[in-house]
């Protein structure tokens, strides 16, 4: 399928997002934390959406954007004044929410920025992220969390969220002043020490309850670590024909079932990071069948690829938690279909060329995900005929959204909401390179591999952030 035309396109830098004067939020939020600060203006000139199916449903329609909202639907819209772009049969679902990414900011600027980052977001169909807070420094106080949200909202191309880091510095022993981070101008809403497990039970315990009065989420990173010394791959055959020390399923599920015994107990809402185990499945199934608050998150990676694909020499494939077995991807994918697992979440982790061409065991983990999820995620579920479009926007949008508190967006398709949008061509062949992606770093695994589906278009509060045929290296 071609790509998106535009009719009386209103100019700027392909791909990039205009100024203007400063909105607040809506009150919509299902959560405690309703509040953020100031967002990225609404476009000035209204834009049209010509012959979008939404969800991939039904007849082909138009949509009109005006005020950063919908302001009409149906086969034949207003289109004075618009900007109008061709999207013939393409598939139109709310913008895409990643409550897991690493943009590296503050940091070395080696493997990515905020603005690389967020163009590689955009690429990849979202409209907000939320960035984790193992910077350097620290996502541990609300200067720095201020500082990574007014960079978001200056770049204007995909709302960002910053993570506070649970403890101090991420070392695990004093926890952040958790009230300071969420009534700061970011407003933190989400907690974590991603890249490190809070491995001491007292302690999280006390971030637990902490949180929970606060009306704060906590994203913990399940790895026993004194299970896991010199581990970097998982603890299997793949492992053992490697030379390889191996890193056990036991580690991951060890604190799954703590945290989640403590989450029973004292209160809170916990979320699972990048759930990579059959075993995790199960005991997430128990946890919500006691009624206990857990959500979780699959990584696209965990949901396509195996610890078969290790090589000794190709330290692309390394990730933390590793890639398993194929009976756990496919608990993963069961578990993700009938919502045990909640999510899809990326995991962005860009790495430097050097922390990665090298073996196996030396290399850094990590991989880039965000303008690959989308396609990953129909290729597993949607062309096999496992889940439909409703499903990848429930998994990538509205559930996201509503585990976060996150207002505007993950919101209907319908007059009066956001205009916070992906457009989707399901019928556009396309091959990953990591070189060609909008992310400094270029660790993606999925070297060569053929995708079906591309986003086209990108929409932020009605402005276009993202356009399949006119922006640079697209």
């Amino acid at each position: 399928m071609p790509g998106p035309s535009v009719g009386r396109p209103s100019g700027g830098r392909p791909g990039l997002a205009g100024g203007g004067e400063a909105v607040t939020a809506g009150t919509t939020a299902p959560r405690p934390i309703a509040e953020v600060g100031e967002l990225s203006a609404p476009a000035a000139t209204p834009l049209v959406l010509r012959g979008v199916r939404p969800y991939g449903e039904g007849p082909r329609i138009d949509v009109r954007v005006e005020g950063g909202v919908i302001s009409e639907l149906g086969l034949s819209v207003d289109e004075g004044g618009a900007d109008v772009v061709e999207l013939p049969g393409m598939v139109l679902l709310p913008g895409l929410v990643d409550l897991h990414v690493h943009l590296r900011e503050p940091g070395p600027g080696d493997a990515e920025t905020i603005d690389s980052g967020l163009l590689a977001a955009a690429r990849g169909g979202f409209s907000a992220v939320f960035a984790m807070a193992n910077t350097k420094p620290a996502t541990d106080t609300p200067e720095v969390a201020e500082a990574v949200w007014r960079r978001g909202q200056e770049a204007g191309l995909v709302d960002v969220h910053p993570v506070g880091a649970i403890t101090k510095g991420l070392g695990g022993e004093e926890l952040t002043d958790f009230q300071t981070l969420r009534d700061g101008a970011a407003k933190v809403r989400m907690l974590s020490d991603d890249g490190r497990c809070v491995g001491d039970p007292a302690l999280m315990r006390a971030a637990v309850e902490r949180a929970g009065k606060l009306g704060m989420l906590i994203a913990q990173h399940c790895e026993e670590a004194r299970l896991t010394v010199g581990a970097s791959a998982h603890e299997g055959e793949a492992a053992a024909r490697l030379g390889l020390k191996g890193w056990p399923r036991a580690a991951e599920e060890a604190i799954v079932a703590r945290d989640a015994l403590l989450n029973r107990d004292y209160g809170g809402r916990l979320h699972i990071c990048h759930a990579s185990t059959a075993g995790t499945v199960e005991l997430l199934r128990w946890a919500k069948a006691q009624g206990i608050p857990v959500t979780a998150e699959a990584t696209p990676h965990h949901l396509s690829l195996t610890d078969a694909r290790l090589e000794p020499d190709n330290g692309l494939f390394r990730v933390n938690p590793p890639l398993r077995e194929e009976s756990d991807r496919l608990a993963l994918r069961e578990a993700l279909v009938d919502g045990t697992v909640d999510v899809v979440a990326t995991d962005h982790a860009p790495h430097a060329a050097r922390d990665k061409c090298c073996s196996f065991d030396a290399a850094r983990p990590g991989m880039l995900g965000l303008e690959t999820s989308l396609a990953i995620v129909h290729r597993e579920f949607v062309a096999t005929g496992l889940a439909d479009w409703r499903f990848v926007a429930r998994v990538m949008s509205e559930r996201p959204a509503e585990i976060a508190g996150l207002p505007g967006h993950g919101r209907p398709i319908a007059v009066g909401e956001p205009a916070n949008l992906a457009v989707v061509d399901p019928d556009s062949p396309w091959v990953a390179s990591g070189e060609a992606m909008a992310s400094i770093g270029d660790n993606t695994p999925f070297e060569g591999e053929r995708y079906q589906a591309r986003v086209a278009l990108t929409v932020l509060r009605g402005r276009v952030t993202h356009r399949l045929d006119t922006d640079k290296d697209s």
